[in-house]
């Protein structure tokens, strides 16, 4: 099974994708995983993609796409994998395609998990972690028992970015670069949205559903 997850910052891309890789026993392969471990294997491109880095620039397509490939040919994606990160842009969905030619490979499904703009941002905003042991709250949504941490008693903060106009610049590049993306695997026949706005657990099952369907 060869997924494709999208879903802009914060829509809860990264938990569902932790649940299928327990359900289907497939890796969760992201762009900045692959970046990290071509870097420390040492490889060609991964010397290229460590250049731009350190150098503050973007990686281009061309180094992206081959990582991608190296990343894909390996033996734990022969039973499936989903995709996380990748493709960002139409070329580089192209891109995409070809590479999954060469392997004998398809996309089975590409999974949207959609929120609107404006709940993503009041759950940005609402977001405290706590500084000791990671744990995360919302001011709404998960409220802790006190001031600090109902874990350990640490103290809460809220991130930098986890303000209003950061948010919707982040959300403007996404929808930017993301709703070609959309069209494009609607006319492949393989798009599924689900709504994000839903309990965790009512999401995996939609999730679940559309993946059941395919057998």
């Amino acid at each position: 099974m060869q997924l494709l997850m999208m879903g802009p910052p914060g829509a809860g891309k990264g938990t569902q994708a932790a649940i299928l890789v327990k359900k289907f026993s497939i890796p969760q392969i992201s762009t900045g995983d692959m970046f990290r471990a071509a870097v420390r294997e040492g490889t060609e491109l991964g010397k290229q993609a460590k250049a731009c880095m350190d150098a503050g620039r973007l990686v281009p397509d061309e180094v992206t796409v081959g990582i991608v490939r190296e990343r894909l040919a390996k033996e734990d994606c022969a039973n499936g994998f989903i995709l996380d990160g990748f493709p960002r842009t139409v070329e580089q969905a192209d891109a995409l395609t070809k590479i999954l030619d060469e392997l004998n490979l398809k996309l089975t499904r590409v999974l949207n998990i959609h929120v609107p703009a404006e709940d993503l941002i009041e759950r940005a905003v609402g977001r405290r972690i706590c500084k000791n042991c990671g744990a995360t709250y919302h001011v709404k949504f998960h409220p802790p028992k006190g001031d600090t941490c109902d874990e350990c008693g640490g103290e809460l903060y809220q991130r930098a970015d986890d303000n209003e106009a950061t948010m919707k610049k982040r959300l403007d590049v996404y929808e930017a670069q993301t709703r070609p993306l959309v069209e494009y695997y609607k006319r492949a026949g393989i798009y599924a949205e689900i709504d994000g706005r839903q309990p965790i657990a009512k999401v995996t099952a939609d999730l679940e559903g559309v993946l059941t369907s395919l057998h």
